[in-house]
């Protein structure tokens, strides 16, 4: 059974190398390289606009941007003879990514007691 998946992750990957000119090893480490990125500029980016410090949120919800698009537009930069429909769905994830950060930056973060009685 182990076998017969790495060996349907390697018919996989060789189509998508040859065919495509993407290689899914490189996607997959940016893809894990980009998410303590992703959280992390979240985090600052949420922290920021609490203490409503306009520089920063701007600096930090665009690295949560490049970070939501890096394995992306690794896709988008090196990939050829990509369907159509894969352009929709990376359309969508951008969407949802700069959706996901607008709702974040609308919500209004809950204040802490503890800082108004100091």
């Amino acid at each position: 059974m182990f076998e017969y998946i790495c060996s349907k992750i390697n018919e996989i990957s060789t189509i998508a190398r040859d065919n495509y000119g993407v290689n899914p090893t490189i996607f997959i480490i940016i893809y894990l390289v980009s998410v303590p990125i992703f959280y992390y500029s979240l985090f600052r980016t949420l922290r920021a606009l609490a203490k409503k410090l306009g520089k920063e949120i701007m600096l930090w919800s665009a690295i949560f941007l490049c970070a939501n698009i890096a394995p992306f537009l690794y896709v988008f930069i090196f990939g050829r003879n990509i369907p159509w429909w894969i352009y929709g769905i990376f359309a969508i994830l951008i969407g949802q990514g700069v959706l996901s950060l607008i709702l974040k930056l609308r919500k209004k973060p809950e204040i802490d007691v503890k800082l108004i009685q100091e």
